[in-house]
């Protein structure tokens, strides 16, 4: 098929129509598929189900240090767990606190801290100011999002390049003091599956703020999320920190959620020692532990951080042949009409998909109204505002390969119907 753009009016009525009809060919199907977050499948979470017997009545509680992990106490986790994470995460064992099943909880907690009690070395609490920003990468993670404006921080949109966060933007917006923080998922980014480059990651690390109390919250969350053997390699930031002596300015998070089981997993912050330091002082106040049973379990399923990542190749080979199969389906049936384009990831959970202008919104309700649901258009935005209504995050990590061969086709089709729609209407 040509160029949808290059067809006269009556050719794109006559596509239309038929393609319309293939669409009530769907809708009559009475589909139920869920592509609307990157939900590990059964068969990932079975790959950890013998964890589940690691602790029981005849191996008792008692960890390889000798915690009794029933009791209260050592609130920043146990310490085989700590090294286990911090080398995940690249970090010293001492820069890591050990939290709950939640990543997403601990940077809410950090955000709520920061605006009740200021970070470390602030002059105020960020609440005290008059404005405060935050600068927020996009398309984006829309929870990120939604903890800023659930906060009131006003957003400021920072494009994403092939490259990661433009960073002539970012120097730009920092010289105001009250932006605070920037959003960042460095590696696999949600939903570009941009990992950042070098370059981008050197000039994080030269970053002069305005703000003294500027904070780079790093979310590496796919860290280890590689679909192929040789995966991205992202340059580490906390090194080059503590080169330029700035490591209070970062905030790295991970989280075993993706790793072993979505909904009980463990989440790790890791900062510069003051910063755990000034962090500890809070949350002694907030609990006396987390759940070291739940640790105990992960330590002894795992063993160390060399065999967490052969475990990861297991989930590799169940995510790969679902991402290829999405790819391969765009290409067959979107390639050379003119009216998208996708990522191509090499780790993570999404791909993200780029509509014609005002055509975004249109396909994923055509999807949802026959049996596709998808993350809402607008989502990978703040204030779930897309301007060019063009970007939809695409997660093909639930689905079984049948269901998802359905989905893409029918996302494609939507696609096509919508574009298609867009152009009549920008040609009358």
């Amino acid at each position: 098929m040509e160029m949808l753009k290059d067809c006269p009016v009556g050719q794109l009525e006559t596509l239309l129509r038929q393609l319309r009809e293939e669409y009530q060919g769907y809708q009559a199907r009475g589909l139920s598929l869920d592509m609307s977050r990157g939900k590990p499948n059964t068969q990932q979470l079975d790959l950890c189900q013998g964890m589940l017997d690691t602790v029981s009545s005849s191996l008792g509680a008692v960890s390889e240090s000798g915690i009794d992990c029933r009791n209260y106490g050592l609130l920043d986790g146990l310490p085989e767990v700590r090294r286990l994470l911090a080398d995940m995460l690249q970090v010293a064992e001492d820069e890591i606190i050990v939290g709950g099943n939640s990543s997403l909880n601990l940077m809410y907690d950090c955000m709520t801290r920061a605006l009740l009690y200021g970070v470390y070395g602030s002059d105020k609490p960020w609440c005290k100011e008059p404005e405060i920003k935050f600068l927020c990468p996009v398309p984006g993670y829309d929870r990120h999002f939604a903890i800023t404006q659930h906060f009131g921080i006003k957003m400021i949109n920072i494009d994403m390049t092939p490259e990661g966060p433009d960073m002539d933007q970012v120097e730009r917006y920092i010289t105001d003091p009250a932006v605070k923080g920037i959003w960042c998922v460095p590696k696999y980014s949600n939903p570009t599956g941009v990992t950042y480059s070098n370059r981008v990651v050197r000039r994080f690390a030269k970053l002069c703020p305005a703000a003294r109390d500027f904070r780079i919250f790093w979310d590496n969350a796919y860290t280890i999320h590689d679909l192929y053997d040789e995966g991205d390699r992202l340059l580490d930031l906390f090194a080059l920190l503590k080169d330029e002596g700035k490591e209070d300015m970062v905030f790295i998070f991970g989280s075993t959620s993706k790793i072993s089981f979505a909904g009980a997993g463990l989440a790790a912050v890791a900062a510069s020692r003051r910063n755990i330091q000034f962090m500890m002082r809070q949350l002694s106040i907030q609990t006396i532990s987390y759940d070291k049973i739940s640790q105990l379990m992960h330590v002894r399923f795992f063993g160390d951080y060399r065999r967490m990542k052969e475990h990861m190749k297991l989930h590799a080979a169940i995510l790969r042949p679902k991402f290829q199969l999405v790819q391969d389906i765009f290409r067959e049936e979107l390639e050379g009409l003119g009216v998208a384009g996708w990522t191509e990831p090499r780790g993570g959970y999404f791909i993200s998909f780029q509509t014609l202008p005002h055509c975004a919104k249109r396909t994923v309700a055509l999807c949802k109204n026959a049996g596709v649901t998808l993350t809402s258009a607008g989502a990978t935005f703040p204030y779930g505002i897309d301007p060019e209504d063009s970007n939809i995050r695409i997660a093909p990590s639930y689905p079984t390969l049948e269901e998802l061969e359905t989905a893409a086709r029918l996302f494609c089709l939507a696609v096509k119907i919508a574009s298609v729609e867009y152009l009549l209407t920008t040609s009358i």
